[in-house]
């Protein structure tokens, strides 16, 4: 049996793309697949084992990058098409952005955002599910306006998708 996994990392903002926490100014962003072969992470910028997520059979890697830093990635997320919708297995900051000292807001929601889109891409109306940690379910709800599923397990409806992809893909 697979290991359920639980997302837990707090939205620290909405933005409209991220935000450089020392000025404000917000940051253009690309978000894209990772594929094995790609040289793009540094383990030591990272707490789960990026490289074992990506040999998971039906699991996609996305990394979000930034334009003043186009090869530093700064969110991760894996997401699985489960045919009538998109869960996400892990999400992750870069450590750089994590704690009082981050250099970036606005990485885990521009990456939900991110699972959105292909979830509507896919004809899945924005549907995305995830498992929450205990302590963070009802922030989930509160920022992203996830709701519950069953227990910690939390879902996106299609409206609350479509508000996210609005604010972080306007014209894309």
């Amino acid at each position: 049996m697979a290991k359920r996994t639980s997302i837990g990392i707090e939205i620290d903002k909405l933005t409209n793309s991220i935000e450089d926490a020392a000025t404000g100014k917000s940051v253009a962003t690309h978000v894209g697949r990772v594929l094995p072969e790609d040289r793009l992470l540094r383990t030591k910028d990272w707490r789960f084992d990026w490289m074992k997520e990506l040999e998971q059979q039906h699991h996609e890697v996305y990394a979000l990058t930034a334009e003043p830093h186009p090869g530093l990635v700064q969110g991760l997320m894996s997401v699985e098409d489960k045919g009538d919708h998109i869960h996400m297995h892990l999400l992750e900051s870069a450590r750089f952005n994590q704690g009082k000292g981050k250099l970036f807001l606005g990485v885990p929601s521009n990456l939900i955002a991110h699972a959105c889109r292909i979830a509507f891409m896919r004809g899945h109306g924005g549907v995305v599910s995830f498992v929450a940690k205990t302590k963070l379910r009802q922030h989930y709800i509160d920022t992203i306006g996830a709701e519950v599923l069953r227990g910690n397990r939390l879902f996106i409806n299609s409206t609350h998708a479509a508000e996210l992809v609005k604010r972080y893909f306007k014209g894309q």
